[in-house]
Formats: structure tokens, C-alpha cells, sequence
């Protein structure tokens, strides 16, 4: 159920805070594999979880888009 809420709460920002968010997701994402390869990591699905959230960030970004053309 949570995701359900995260895409809600997505939905309800613009395009310029969208856009920030997926720029913190993939610094994250970058800063978990780095940690994952150095074997510093102890939640490994945490990198599993952000590349979801930045495909739901994306998704939300595709259509807000299409429906402002």
C-alpha cells in the first residue's frame, strides 16, 4: 500500500520538484551500488526499491507531460 500513497504524493508535486526527485533517486541509486560493490551494504533490496521509485518518478513525469499537450 505504500506505493499507492508514494505515487499519490508524486502526483500531487510540479514538474521541477518531479524532476529533483528523480536526481536525489539516482544519486542514491549510484551511492547504493557503490556501497553494493565495496561490500559495505547491508540492505541490498534498497537498490531494488529506488529503481522502482525512479521508474514510478518517470512514469508520473510521461504523463504529466501528455496531458499538458
Amino acid at each position: 500500500m505504500k506505493s499507492r500513497e508514494y505515487i499519490k504524493e508524486l502526483q500531487n508535486k510540479d514538474a521541477d520538484q518531479l524532476s529533483q526527485e528523480l536526481v536525489n533517486a539516482k544519486k542514491e541509486l549510484f551511492n547504493l551500488r557503490f556501497q553494493n560493490a565495496t561490500n559495505q551494504l547491508d540492505n541490498t533490496s534498497r537498490i531494488k526499491e529506488v529503481r522502482r521509485n525512479i521508474a514510478r518518478i518517470q512514469t508520473v513525469i510521461t504523463a504529466k507531460a501528455k496531458t499538458t499537450e
